[in-house]
């Protein structure tokens, strides 16, 4: 009984590390989309649709910031 236990606080604790590990890096790639976008709500919203297209084309994370970057310059205000 006393091997149960540990067996499944490891599990828990690798999965809890694991989710917030993901959690983090999903909050870093928002605020790192916002901030190229300034304090247009307009540009905010583009940058965010950048970001999950970037997701969808699997752009690789050491990528993400050049390939945002690019995005933001070529933004359009209507």
């Amino acid at each position: 009984m006393d091997y149960f236990i540990v067996v499944i606080t490891t599990v828990a604790g690798l999965y809890f590390h694991w989710w917030i590990y993901v959690r983090i890096k999903r909050w870093m790639d928002r605020d790192l989309a916002l901030s190229l976008a300034g304090q247009d709500e307009g540009k905010k919203a583009f940058m965010l649709q950048r970001l999950d297209s970037a997701k969808a084309q699997k752009v690789k994370r050491s990528e993400l910031a050049a390939w945002l970057e690019r995005e933001a310059a070529g933004y359009q205000a209507d």
